[in-house]
């Protein structure tokens, strides 16, 4: 039982499936890939129970059967193999056997009777998205999920999809993230992905995709098609906190700034932040100019930048990371900042429009 196939794809597809093959497993078979062969094609797939991910690759064969093989030996063989072609061949005493122009080699395969059946999600609720909107979506708001296990649904990110606007939320106690995307569907969605598949999605879309990415969910599990992969995920289960209560309606003072001179100067502030010398940046707003400064037993940091400003002067301060990490994910050379006085959040938006909305709890300052 045998098939030939292409390296390269070969070698991308376990690439791909790889992502969700975990290190240790209490079942043995899932620390490995399942290779289910039939006429003419081969499929792969790598799952850790709680997200799944299966690829179909092109293949010179008749036959049909599987096995589950390991994902580090069969990615690093079929990487080194020689030649644009392999032939992986299972033999009676289930070893697979790999070969190309001058390359040989072996190893154990374990039977798939002991893989696990991945999910099905039927696609009687499902809509489409541009894929490169997808990733630009989960980037620019994944940062936001918590990583605190003791609320597991905030640590996955809501899919908030109702009357033609699709907003994909992420929040931590601390700041939230919104992105914001019209979209064609028809039905409204509601449900919560796990971070870390909505990362693994994330990373397989390519800048070339062009075919729609199908996103198709029941109850308990999700299944995005990307490009002929597909990841399976199950949801979150919980009430997801109710983000549009969060949003201010007014605010008092607004800032545009420079992105990128706004980074410089928090980065020279965090040359002086570190696990034992903590201290909130300070930002004083006034008659043209953002003053930041940054005091610890390390030293100080005193700057200004010029901005467009109107409303309130404010002074207020915020935790450098968190404002950080928001200012990076923003897209824009400049951004709008409004503040509503010293202890309201601060909230982040583009220079025109909400196509993202980023809000961070500030700190008390010592007066």
């Amino acid at each position: 039982m045998k098939f030939i196939c292409d390296k390269d794809s070969l070698s991308e597809a376990i690439g791909n499936v790889s992502r969700a093959v975990p290190q240790k497993s209490t079942i043995q078979a899932l620390e490995g890939i399942r290779v289910k062969i039939m006429p003419d094609q081969v499929e792969l797939t790598g799952y850790n129970l709680e997200m799944g991910i299966r690829t179909t690759i092109i293949a010179n064969t008749s036959d049909t059967f599987e096995f589950v093989v390991n994902a580090r030996l069969f990615s690093e063989f079929v990487r080194k193999m020689s030649g644009d072609e392999v032939t992986v061949e299972l033999d009676e005493n289930n070893t697979v056997n790999l070969s190309s122009i001058a390359t040989e080699c072996s190893f154990s395969a374990i039977p798939a009777d002991e893989y696990p059946e991945l999910p099905v999600v039927d696609n009687q609720r499902s809509f489409t998205v541009k894929p490169t909107t997808l990733r630009s979506m989960i980037n620019m708001t994944s940062y936001a999920a918590s990583m605190n296990e003791s609320k597991p649904i905030l640590t996955g990110e809501l899919f908030d999809i109702e009357d033609g606007r699709f907003n994909l939320v992420a929040i931590d106690g601390f700041r939230l993230a919104i992105r914001s995307e019209l979209t064609e569907s028809s039905e409204n969605h509601h449900f919560v992905v796990p971070k870390k598949a909505l990362q693994e999605v994330s990373t397989l879309i390519k800048d070339d995709d062009e075919k729609n990415c199908t996103v198709c969910v029941n109850e308990r599990h999700i299944i995005f098609e990307i490009n002929n992969v597909f990841v399976i995920s199950r949801l979150l289960e919980g009430a997801f906190h109710n983000y549009k209560l969060s949003i201010p309606t007014s605010h008092k003072t607004e800032v545009i700034v420079n992105k990128k001179d706004f980074i410089t100067s928090l980065e020279r502030c965090s040359l002086i932040i570190d696990d034992k010398n903590k201290s909130p940046i300070r930002c004083e707003i006034d008659n043209g100019v953002m003053k930041i400064s940054c005091r610890t037993s390390i030293g100080r940091v005193n700057d200004a930048i010029s901005a467009d400003i109107s409303g309130e002067t404010v002074t207020i301060g915020f935790n450098n990371k968190l404002i950080l990490e928001a200012l990076r994910a923003a897209e824009g050379d400049k951004i709008r900042i409004r503040f509503n006085g010293a202890m309201k959040v601060i909230e982040i938006l583009p220079l025109e429009g909400e196509s993202y909305i980023f809000l961070i709890m500030p700190i008390q300052l010592r007066s």
